[in-house]
C-alpha cells in the first residue's frame, strides 16, 4: 500500500493504514470469509492509492472503501475460482453489495480490535500471526513485510495466504471483541506486538541493527489498543505497560548506532540524543498503571526501562533498583532471558562474579542453547572480572552465533581489543 513520496500521498497512506482494519472488520462480519475479504480490501486500498491523490479523498473514505471492497468480493465470488467455494459463501452474500447494517455504523473500535484478535488466532504460529497482523491491521504490503524479515516476497506471500485460509470466522470469533474487548485473545495480541517491536528494535539478521518501520508500526498498534480498550478491562494496565515499554525503549533509537550504522552499547550512548518526549510519556504511562492496576510483566519491563531513562549518565544508573525489579519479574514471569538480564544488574551491584554465577544456571537451559546473547553477556562479565582471555573467546563465540551483521562487527571488535592468549615456548 505504499505511495509516492509527496505530502498528500503520505497523508493518504496514513489514512489507509488507519482504515484498513476497520473496513476488513466490516466485511468479515458480513461474509465470514477472512481470506476473500482481506484480498478484496487490499484491492480497494490499491484503488484508493491510485485515485485519491488525483481525485481527492472522498467525503466518507471508509464507506468508499467498504463499497469498493464489497464489489470486488462479489466479483470474486462470481469467478470460476470462487465457484468451488460457493457452498460456503452463497448463504452469506447476495449478488449486489449489501447496504451497511445499522450496527456497522457504530464506533470503529470493535472492527479494529476484531482484526487484531483474528490475526492472533490460536490456530496460527507466531510468525504467521506477526505477518498477518502487519498485513491486515498494519496495512503493510507483502513486499514490505518480506523485506523487513529478509525473506523472498514469494515466501512471505505463501505464509500470509496459508494463514488467511486457516482462520475460521465463527460466532465466537466475532464475539471476541464484544464491547471493545478481547476476551482471552489479548495475551496473544500483546505478545505479537511485542515480537514485532523487538524485531524492529534489534533485527535478528541482516545489515541493519534496527528497522524503524517495524518499531513505528508496533507503537502505532499498541497505541490503538490502549486507546480503544476500556479502562475497566483487567488487562488495561498491561496494555499501558507494553506501550510504555515500547516508548521508553525506542527513545534510545537515535543514539544506538554511530555514523556508520555500528552498534553503540547503552553505557556509551549519548543520552542527549534520547527522545525526552517519549521518555516522559512512557514514564507517566507506567507510573499510572503500576499505581492503579494489577502488576504484570510488561509494566515491570517498562519500569526497568524507566530507571535507565532517568539516569543522566551510565554511572548514575540505579542498578540496585533494576536488580530488584528483575527479581520481581522473575517471580511474575519466569524466563531465562529475564535471568540473563538480571545477571548484568546483579554484576553491577554485587560484582561480576555474582553475575557469572547466575549465568552458570542458564547453561543447561535448552531455551538458551546457541543463544548468542548468553555468550555476549558472559563475555562482558568476564571482561569486568579481569579474565580477558576467556572474555575474548566468549565474544568470538557470540559473534559466530548471531546473524545480525552490526552485532557481529561489534562483538568481533570487542574481542579484538582484548589480548590474545599467549603460548608457552617449549623449544
Amino acid at each position: 500500500m505504499s505511495t509516492a513520496g509527496t505530502g498528500a500521498d503520505r497523508r493518504v497512506e496514513g489514512l489507509l493504514r488507519e482504515l484498513a482494519p476497520q473496513v476488513l472488520g466490516v466485511l468479515v462480519r458480513r461474509y465470514r470469509q477472512f481470506d476473500l475479504c482481506e484480498d478484496a480490501v487490499q484491492e480497494a486500498m490499491l484503488a484508493a492509492v491510485v485515485q485519491w491523490p488525483e481525485q481527492g479523498v472522498p467525503d466518507n473514505p471508509r464507506g468508499w472503501l467498504i463499497t469498493v471492497a464489497s464489489r470486488r468480493l462479489t466479483d470474486e465470488v462470481r469467478s470460476e475460482h470462487a465457484r468451488r467455494r460457493r457452498e460456503d459463501t452463497d448463504a452469506a452474500m447476495s449478488a449486489e453489495a449489501p447496504a451497511p447494517a445499522p450496527d456497522e455504523q457504530r464506533a470503529t473500535a470493535d472492527d479494529t480490535l476484531l482484526m487484531l484478535a483474528l490475526c492472533c488466532h490460536p490456530e496460527l504460529s507466531a510468525p504467521s500471526q506477526i505477518a498477518l497482523t502487519l498485513r491486515a491491521v498494519g496495512g503493510l504490503t507483502t513486499a514490505e513485510i518480506a523485506g523487513a524479515f529478509l525473506v523472498p516476497e514469494s515466501t512471505m506471500a505463501q505464509r500470509i495466504s496459508r494463514a488467511k485460509q486457516k482462520i475460521p470466522v465463527t460466532a465466537a470469533d466475532l464475539g471476541a471483541t464484544a464491547g471493545a474487548g478481547f476476551g482471552d485473545r489479548l495475551d496473544a495480541v500483546l505478545h505479537v506486538l511485542y515480537l514485532i517491536f523487538n524485531e524492529g528494535y534489534t533485527a535478528t539478521s541482516g545489515a541493519a541493527l534496527q528497522r524503524s518501520d517495524l518499531t513505528a508500526e508496533a507503537v502505532r498498534l499498541a497505541r490503538t489498543v490502549h486507546r480503544l480498550l476500556p479502562a475497566t478491562d483487567p488487562m488495561a494496565g498491561e496494555v499501558a505497560g507494553l506501550l510504555a515499554l515500547m516508548l521508553l525503549t525506542d527513545s534510545r533509537r537515535a543514539a544506538r548506532t554511530d555514523a556508520d550504522g555500528g552498534l553503540v552499547p547503552l553505557a556509551e550512548q549519548d543520552r542527549g540524543r534520547w527522545d525526552a518526549a517519549a521518555i516522559a510519556e512512557g514514564t507517566e504511562l507506567v507510573e499510572r498503571a503500576m499505581a492503579s492496576t494489577p502488576l504484570g510483566p510488561y509494566q515491570l519491563q517498562a519500569a526497568i526501562a524507566a530507571v535507565h531513562a532517568e539516569a543522566r549518565t551510565a554511572e548514575d544508573t540505579d542498578w540496585a533498583q533494576i536488580d530488584q525489579l528483575y527479581r520481581v519479574l522473575e517471580r511474575v514471569a519466569p524466563n531465562p532471558v529475564v535471568t540473563l538480564n538480571r545477571a548484568v544488574a546483579l554484576a553491577m551491584v554485587a560484582g561480576p562474579g555474582a553475575g557469572l554465577d547466575l549465568l552458570a544456571g542458564l547453561d543447561g537451559d535448552r531455551r538458551m542453547a546457541g543463544n548468542h546473547r548468553l555468550d555476549a553477556v558472559r563475555a562482558h562479565l568476564l571482561e569486568l572480572a579481569g579474565d580477558p582471555a576467556a572474555a575474548r573467546e566468549a565474544y568470538l563465540r557470540a559473534a559466530r552465533r548471531t546473524t545480525s551483521i552490526p552485532e557481529q562487527r561489534y562483538l568481533t571488535a570487542r574481542a579484538a581489543r582484548l589480548p590474545t592468549p599467549s603460548r608457552t615456548n617449549l623449544s
